[in-house]
């Protein structure tokens, strides 16, 4: 080979490896691009307080409120709090270890006068703590939260679902869950707790531009919000939720090495992350997306929908997304704990 030769071919290497390093910092400002793009993001659906310091919250609870009580004896909601534990939305505790679900069709039907009383309590204490109007919802286990503004039932519905309340956004309407075993010290009062807390938090820190930038986060998607597949009762729903699940935690897997874990739950598929703070920081970073997400301890849960997302690509897309996100966060030094479902 002449010298002439030998030189263009060292050339052409030196070139090729120029060009791969060049894709690796491309990649590389790409991806940082992203997290800023991400942390403006949690900055626009945060409250003030959170916006400096959402990274720093720390999940600890402050312990629970005791109910007290009006001249008539019943519960007065409205004078309970004068403050609340951080949202779980910014990093805090969840307000439930475990997801509070709507009872079902027939366990409403077994006891409809008690049913009744429950979800009458729930509307009298949500008013209290938000003037929001409610009523019962035509759906069994739920009851109906309008919203003034679409804006304001976008942020709620996620807010409460991390709270690990369930939640269902119809238009500017939440339902929240409802049920004739539901016991005034327990499970009425962890939904009207959600409810003051996340209220609160809205409509008390949150306005003007920074409501205008949040609706067009929650606009921004032609799709609808990817939220659980409600169960009906039959069995050809339950066994469609239950298939779809199946899918989308092989593929998930396959993409990321994050393995189905945690408590089951009609509906929604959890995933393992290896601790807390992994979880919190998908959960975020999910929302701020166009579909709900929670937690309970270091599992992520995600939602189900075959109506909405029949081949789970949706899914997929968003956590695979989010996962690649976080390792390439200040969560790098967990990467190992991220895909350690990983064969």
């Amino acid at each position: 080979m002449t010298f002439a030769a030998q030189a263009i071919q060292d050339f052409r290497g030196r070139w090729a490896n120029l060009r791969r390093e060049m894709k690796q910092v491309e990649a590389i400002l790409g991806t940082q691009e992203q997290l800023r793009a991400l942390d403006a993001r949690l900055r626009i659906v945060l409250p003030e307080e959170y916006q400096a310091c959402y990274q720093d919250v720390p999940p600890i609870s402050m312990g629970s409120a005791g109910l007290q009580y009006d001249d008539a004896g019943r519960v007065a909601w409205g004078e309970i709090w004068d403050h609340f534990c951080d949202l779980a939305m910014a990093g805090g505790p969840p307000h439930k270890g475990k997801l509070l679900e709507p009872a079902s069709q027939a366990e409403v039907e077994a006891q409809p006068e008690r049913y009744k009383a429950v979800v009458a309590e729930l509307c009298r204490g949500i008013r209290l703590v938000s003037s929001l109007a409610v009523e019962g919802s035509p759906k069994a286990g739920w009851i109906r939260v309008m919203c003034p503004t679409p804006v304001m039932a976008h942020w709620l519905v996620r807010a409460i679902v991390m709270e690990n309340i369930s939640a269902h956004l119809e238009g500017s309407t939440v339902e929240v869950p409802a049920g004739p075993d539901y016991r005034l010290e327990k499970e009425i009062k962890n939904v009207v707790t959600a409810i003051a807390k996340t209220f609160h938090y809205f409509d008390g820190h949150m306005e003007g531009a920074q409501l205008q930038r949040m609706a067009a986060i929650f606009t921004e998607s032609a799709l609808p919000l990817l939220q659980p597949w409600r169960p009906d009762d039959s069995v050809a729903r339950t066994i469609a939720i239950e298939a779809a699940k199946a899918t989308a935690a092989a593929t998930v897997f396959a993409a990321t090495g994050l393995r189905e874990g945690g408590p089951v739950y009609t509906g929604w598929m959890g995933l393992e992350c290896g601790n807390v703070r992994n979880a919190i920081w998908m959960m975020r970073a999910l929302v701020v997306g166009n579909l709900l997400a929670r937690r309970q301890d270091s599992c992520l849960y995600v939602p189900i929908h075959p109506g909405l997302d029949p081949t789970g690509e949706r899914l997929l897309a968003e956590v695979s997304q989010v996962h690649r996100l976080a390792i390439a966060s200040g969560l790098s030094t967990h990467a190992e704990e991220l895909s350690s479902g990983r064969s």
